[in-house]
């Protein structure tokens, strides 16, 4: 039976189209061969921001002293990010500076993620390099900002570099480390992590659904294709739940990672 069931994978395998790394790098859809060309995972961007725009706006601007359902929710997760990532990390006085930004990095990566499980985008915004890129790259100017402001670019260098109490030899391998650190590890760190989560789990969703398809659809045998296809079918609607999940652990991840990293630039936390 086994060996009768691994055959029957293996054969699956082999005939349906599976997901590849051209998934991720879709051709231009609109003004192509231009400076303005448009693929499709820049059109789920574009809808997604102007989506999500429209409809902070739309609350804001009819928000009332007591709020209705729909403000509640966006009330709760403005305070959750608030509450639970920023003044967790930084406390009030000094997070309040960070409010906005955190907040706009949870929301924007949480909407993007969850354009992977949308039927029509299937694919997050964040499945490429470039958007988790640009969210870092973001971080990494708002931490040395931070460091800047409060320490000196001197100061701050010289003790990120050659920390106190260690022998100076050491500091021969420590100091290069220490400035790989901050100018690369830690934005490396947050966008890989981003990405790779994201691609990994639209590849295992569309694998799964693949599968599906290849057994109930194009299978030779439908008495074994059909229950066998309903079986990956069921794995792929588990997978897309747990993708949900996965969008917004991820914006969390995120953004709780760029506050620690803005919080270190402060002279306290030592």
């Amino acid at each position: 039976m086994v060996g009768e069931f691994a055959s029957s994978v293996l054969l699956a395998a082999a005939e349906p189209e599976l997901p590849s790394v051209n998934d991720f790098l879709p051709p231009e859809i609109l003004f192509q061969g231009t400076p303005f060309a448009i693929n499709r995972i820049i059109l789920i961007r574009i809808i997604a921001t102007v989506v999500l725009l429209v409809v902070l706006g739309l609350t804001a601007s009819r928000a009332k002293l007591i709020p209705g359902r729909w403000q509640g929710v966006v009330e709760y997760g403005i305070e959750f990010v608030r509450d639970k990532i920023v003044y967790d990390v930084m406390g009030e006085v000094r997070g309040k500076r960070y409010v906005p930004m955190i907040a706009t990095l949870f929301f924007t990566i949480f909407v993007f993620n969850l354009c992977g499980i949308i039927p029509g985008m299937n694919m997050a915004a964040t499945a490429t390099v470039v958007m988790p890129l640009v969210f870092a790259v973001w971080t990494l100017i708002q931490y040395w900002i931070a460091a800047i402001r409060e320490q000196g670019l001197g100061h701050y260098l010289r003790h990120e570099l050659f920390t106190p109490g260690v022998p100076w030899p050491v500091y021969i391998l420590l100091a290069p480390i220490n400035i790989l650190e901050l100018l690369i590890i830690r934005p490396a760190s947050l966008t890989i992590r981003l990405f790779a989560n994201m691609v990994s789990g639209h590849l295992m969703v569309a694998t799964c659904l693949a599968f599906a398809q290849y057994w109930m659809v194009d299978a030779v045998n439908k008495m074994q294709g059909i229950p066998v296809g309903a079986v990956w079918f069921l794995g792929g609607a588990a997978m897309t739940c747990f993708e949900a999940f996965v969008a917004f652990l991820q914006a969390y991840v995120f953004a709780i990672l760029s506050t620690v990293y803005i919080n270190l630039s402060y002279p306290e936390a030592d």
